[in-house]
């Protein structure tokens, strides 16, 4: 009933009874219902309607292409051409903002791609530049976006100079020292809360085994999978909690992510008996109970 009232929604006057926003919620439930079982097709990775077919030596490119077309065709749809190439991977190849590459020695590294870094960079010079910002408010503002973007890349190689933001935090950093109120150690230290840090592993991402499912019921292997998701703190806590939350005693799925919770409230308290992993909802519950 759902998808129905979104597709007559409209998205235009023009046509007010037909069309979805792009980028809408439901558009890659769509493109999951309309391309289910191209994956068959050939060896591919597929997230919504982006895809990489791998191609092996032999194998001709283009006669996979051709099936690709006869499968969306089926369907009352086309390929991109514009946004279709083939490539080695030698030379790598963007794929949901990491460009990814196979090295000269064999081994594949994946790296922030040119667009996502520049998206992120004009969204920092924007916050960086603007007049109606004081020192603090922008380091609060930028925060979160870097945050977001080291988070989203902390499986990619991330210790060249571009990556690390090295040259914005710097300019960040000179931005600060501008304000009268703001002196040179203050602006650093206002730099440091706006670009926090976080850890990475190259390809540290863990894959899912063979043809497990969140709804298989097997609740141990899913909850020390995403034990392999989380780092830093959280990782150990979820290690002494033998992978169970620490309010409600139940093990962790996919379905819902892992909090790290304060006990005394402390948020600047990082001991370890004062850390505990909890479900996001029992997080909520517990700070609800306390208001």
């Amino acid at each position: 009933m759902g998808i129905f009232r979104f597709l007559k929604s409209g998205v235009s006057p023009d046509f007010p009874n037909q069309g979805t926003p792009q980028g809408g919620v439901v558009s890659p439930l769509l493109a999951n219902i309309a391309l289910n079982g191209i994956e068959a097709l050939h060896p591919s990775v597929r997230y919504a309607d982006d895809m990489v077919f791998f191609v092996k030596p032999g194998e001709k490119p283009e006669e996979i292409l051709d099936f690709v077309k006869i499968f969306l065709n089926e369907r009352g749809m086309e390929i991109s051409e514009e946004k279709t190439k083939i490539t080695k991977t030698t030379d790598g190849f963007d794929f949901l903002g990491w460009h990814m590459k196979v090295l000269k020695n064999q081994k594949f590294k994946s790296f922030p791609s040119e667009e996502n870094f520049r998206n992120m960079r004009d969204k920092v010079k924007y916050i960086v530049n603007n007049s109606n910002y004081g020192a603090e408010v922008k380091a609060k503002k930028l925060a979160p976006i870097i945050r977001g973007w080291r988070n989203y890349h902390r499986f990619c190689w991330m210790d060249n100079v571009r990556d690390t933001l090295w040259f914005p935090r710097k300019t960040a950093t000179k931005r600060f020292r501008k304000q009268k109120s703001v002196d040179r150690y203050e602006a650093v230290k206002l730099a440091k809360k706006a670009f926090p840090s976080v850890s990475w592993e190259t390809n540290g991402f863990t894959m899912v085994k063979g043809n497990k499912s969140p709804f298989d019921g097997d609740t141990v292997y899913w909850s020390r999978r995403k034990n392999n998701l989380y780092y830093g703190k959280t990782v150990k806590a979820l290690k002494r909690q033998n992978h169970t939350c620490g309010f409600c005693g139940l093990k962790f799925l996919d379905d819902e992510s892992v909090h790290l919770h304060h006990i005394d409230g402390n948020h600047d308290n990082w001991k370890r008996k004062n850390l505990m992993a909890v479900h996001h909802s029992c997080h909520q519950q517990i700070h609800w109970s306390k208001s």
